[in-house]
């Protein structure tokens, strides 16, 4: 027997049809009654609903993920097409965050491109991830907790597979970003975003292994002396939020760094050097004055991290050839934007989600507040010239 499991990064569309069988008929866990606050605008609520359920849906992926880094086995990784490991993690959380949407929101039929796995591991595989899910909808502790078999936790996993674009609205999901960083036992991230006519309007990072209090040079505890597990959210024109995973601090208002000179910045990038180029960066910050060391994490966690402070500066520089995908930024670029930051490319431009799966951008992606933007754009672009003298392949 053979079973097809998607390649974990994928979207969805909000017209999803879940089950094929009378299962669609089961009971949300999550559906809670909607009431709207008095005297609120309805541009006020805008993606309201959207960003409720998302939040919930990324929050159980968390727990799930937590469990499986804490007991990882080897038996539990795969090798994709690239090389970077591959955990049930990726596989279950991509089943709960497609169960959880599809629950809540109109239902409809996706075109899927699917991924074999072998027949020597799927029964295993898919046996294993079932067991998961279907222990992490157990810890709601409700009466209606659905209970999912192998053949629903696979619908759910390979639901969706749009192209995106500027037309109707798409779910952009990355189950878990940072997958050397989850393997390492370090920073990850659960990220979901909503595009709106190719417009990024819903964002949810999850972030289990992010100290909640600040690890940049404003921190005031170390992180070993602070809880761990991060939930950012922002919708469009309501700013972003950060609070603890497991609920024991409530949300919280936050922004970007409000600095003005360079040199009293600090940026965060890639924790690996093979996915972007640290010597450009370190020339960047050269040329700022920029003397604190960079802060360097997995995933989009750095999004999260910059949005409340940790670091003034992101920088990232892939090497010739990658081509950005946009659910590696979506969910952390409404998380800055609505956090009083900018995100651009290289060249100052606003980045596109509205093209597909790809971003088409000049040489990297930089983000921070509008004061310092200028500034770093222009050194963004001295570092590019002078790499691109020296003989490298920056395309400017």
């Amino acid at each position: 027997m053979q079973f097809a499991l998607a390649l974990p990064r994928f979207f969805l569309s909000p017209s999803s049809s879940f089950f094929a069988s009378s299962a669609s008929s089961s009971i949300s866990l999550f559906r809670r009654p909607f009431s709207a606050k008095c005297a609120t605008s309805p541009a006020a609520m805008a993606y309201e609903h959207e960003l409720s359920i998302a939040t919930k849906a990324v929050s159980l992926a968390c727990r799930l993920c937590q469990k499986v880094q804490k007991g990882l086995l080897a038996a539990e990784t795969q090798e994709k097409s690239d090389k970077s490991p591959v955990t049930v993690a990726d596989y279950g959380s991509q089943a709960l965050i497609s169960w959880a949407l599809n629950e809540e929101l109109p239902q409809g039929t996706f075109s899927l491109d699917s991924e074999e796995l072998k027949q020597d591991q799927g029964a295993s595989m898919l046996d294993r991830i079932t067991q998961l899910v279907n222990e992490t909808l157990a810890l709601e502790k409700r009466i209606d907790a659905p209970f999912l078999s192998k053949e629903q936790v696979l619908l759910a996993i390979d639901r969706g597979r749009s192209e995106g674009g500027s037309v109707g609205r798409h779910w952009v999901l990355d189950p878990i970003d940072g997958t050397r960083g989850f393997v390492r036992g370090d920073q990850y991230a659960v990220a979901l975003g909503l595009l709106d006519q190719g417009e990024v309007v819903v964002g949810v990072l999850g972030c289990p292994n992010l100290p909640t209090n600040l690890i940049g040079p404003e921190a005031l505890v170390s992180p070993t002396e602070s809880s761990i597990g991060c939930l950012f959210a922002a919708r469009k024109g309501a700013g972003t939020t950060v609070k603890s995973i497991d609920g024991s601090i409530q949300p919280q208002k936050i922004s970007v760094r409000n600095l003005e000179d360079p040199s009293l910045a600090n940026f965060c990038e890639s924790y690996e050097s093979a996915h972007s180029m640290q010597n450009v960066t370190a020339e960047i910050a050269k040329i700022l004055g920029v003397v604190s060391p960079p802060l360097r994490i997995d995933s989009q966690a750095k999004y999260g991290a910059m949005a409340r402070g940790d670091a003034a500066i992101y920088l990232r520089f892939p090497h010739p050839g990658y081509r950005e995908k946009i659910w590696d930024h979506a969910a952390g670029c409404i998380i800055i934007k609505e956090a009083g930051g900018l995100v651009l490319d290289a060249a100052g431009n606003p980045l596109d989600f509205s093209k597909g799966r790809y971003l088409d951008i000049a040489s990297g992606i930089i983000s921070t507040n509008p004061q310092l933007m200028p500034a770093l754009l222009a050194a963004v672009q001295a570092a590019l010239q002078k790499e691109h003298h020296h003989g490298e392949r920056v395309h400017l």
